[in-house]
């Protein structure tokens, strides 16, 4: 009787061995740093620094967007109902327009 041996594909099981593993393959520092930490504190950070990033245009403008305006709010509220949208529960339900009248 022949033994056999397995002896599984240095970069792992179902990989191709002509391409590196998906591991700490990076030469950089910070991403083989990120990389061994807990995942937790990196997805956390991760989420913070686009919160950031995304705050930064919100804490820099002084006005707000046209669009946000009570003048454009209302010629859009004019609109819908003039064109009939949405008649059942929306802007142009007969609750909500008895509701604008007053």
């Amino acid at each position: 009787m022949v033994k056999v041996v397995y002896a599984p594909p240095p970069y792992g099981p179902r990989s191709a061995l002509n391409r590196p593993g998906y591991g700490h393959t990076s030469n950089s520092a910070v991403i083989r740093k990120l990389s061994t930490m807990k995942q937790t504190p990196v997805i956390i950070g991760a989420v913070g620094l686009a919160m950031g990033i995304c705050a930064l245009p919100q804490l820099l403008l002084e006005e707000i967007p046209e669009t946000c305006q009570p003048e454009y709010q209302a010629a859009s509220r004019a609109y819908m109902r003039y064109h009939n949208m949405n008649p059942i529960w929306g802007i142009s339900a007969k609750k909500v327009r008895g509701l604008d009248d007053h």
